[in-house]
C-alpha cells in the first residue's frame, strides 16, 4: 500500500516532548496521544507515586516510546530548571513543550484568598514563561520547535468569581502571541488551544457537588449550568484536544502560529 501524501507531515516519530500537568485529565490524554504518535514524552504532575509509575510503564509499553516522569513543582522556577536538566539528560533535544498544568479557585474578588491568587498566577501563567524561556534557545538554534499552551475559553472571555483563572488565561493568550512573534523566523510555532468545559474527573466532581448544592439532577446540571454557554451542549473531549495537539506538533501546522484554537462548542461566538 502506498503512503498517504500527508503521512510524512503527521509523523511525530522521535520528537521529544514535555507535557506539564500530565498525570491526569487533559494532560494525561495529551501525553498518551503524543506517545502513540511517536513522541518520547516527559510527564509531569501530582498524584500517588505508584499510580504514576504504573501509568508511565503502561504508556511506555503500549507506545514503544521512552516515557519519563518529573515531579517538579511548577510554581518554583528552580525546580523547572532541574526538570529541564533531567529532560536533556534523558532525551537530548527538546522539540515540543505542552503547557497544560493549571488549577482553579472560585470566589468573589473581595473574598478571594491572596495565596490562591498567587498560586494560580504562578502555575497557570508564570510557569509557561519559564518553560518557554528554557526551550527557546535550543529551538532557535535548531530552527524548529513547538510550544502549545492549553488555555481556555476563559482566555478569550470572562465569568464571575474566577478572577485569578481568567486573568491567568488572558495572560497566556498575550504571552502566546508575543512568543509566536519572537519565534516566527526561527521555525518555532507557538499556539494556544482554548477548550470549553471538558469532561474530566475534576469536572465530574464539580457536577456532583453542584447537583447536591442546588438539588438538581445530574443531567440538568450539565445542560443548564456546565454547558449553558456552549451552544453545542456537548463537552469538549480529552481525545479531541489530544488530536489537535498532535496536529499542532506536526509539520502540517507549519503556517499556524500565534493562534487561539477554539474548541469550546461555539461559546465565544455568542
Amino acid at each position: 500500500m502506498s503512503k498517504h501524501p500527508l503521512s510524512d507531515f503527521l509523523d511525530l516519530t522521535g520528537r521529544n516532548v514535555l507535557v506539564t500537568g500530565s498525570t491526569s485529565g487533559i494532560g494525561k490524554g495529551i501525553a498518551i496521544g503524543l506517545a502513540n504518535a511517536g513522541c518520547n514524552v516527559m510527564i509531569n504532575g501530582l498524584g500517588l507515586p505508584e499510580e504514576i509509575e504504573t501509568f508511565r510503564l503502561e504508556l511506555e509499553k503500549t507506545s514503544g516510546r521512552k516515557i519519563i516522569y518529573s515531579n517538579a513543582d511548577l510554581t518554583n522556577p528552580s525546580e523547572i530548571d532541574t526538570m529541564f536538566d533531567v529532560f536533556k539528560e534523558a532525551f537530548g533535544d527538546i522539540h515540543g513543550v505542552i503547557n497544560n498544568a493549571g488549577i482553579q479557585h472560585i470566589a468573589p474578588i473581595e473574598d478571594f484568598p491572596t495565596e490562591k491568587w498567587d498560586q494560580i498566577l504562578s502555575l497557570n501563567l508564570s510557569s509557561i514563561f519559564h518553560t518557554t524561556r528554557l526551550a527557546f534557545s535550543e529551538m532557535k538554534a535548531r530552527n524548529w520547535g513547538r510550544i502549545i499552551n492549553i488555555s481556555s475559553a476563559h482566555g478569550l472571555t470572562a465569568s464571575p468569581f474566577k478572577s485569578a483563572y481568567v486573568t491567568a488565561k488572558h495572560g497566556v493568550m498575550g504571552f502566546t502571541k508575543t512568543a509566536a512573534l519572537e519565534g516566527a523566523e526561527f521555525g518555532i510555532r507557538v499556539n494556544a488551544i482554548c477548550p470549553g468545559y471538558v469532561h474530566t474527573p475534576l469536572v465530574d466532581n464539580q457536577i456532583q457537588a453542584t447537583a447536591k448544592a442546588r438539588n438538581l439532577e445530574i443531567d440538568e446540571v450539565i445542560k443548564t449550568v456546565m454547558l449553558d454557554r456552549q451552544p453545542t451542549k456537548e463537552f469538549t473531549t480529552i481525545e479531541e484536544i489530544a488530536r489537535m495537539t498532535c496536529f499542532l506538533m506536526s509539520d502540517a501546522a507549519n503556517s499556524i502560529t500565534g493562534a487561539d484554537i477554539k474548541m469550546e462548542g461555539g461559546w465565544t461566538a455568542l
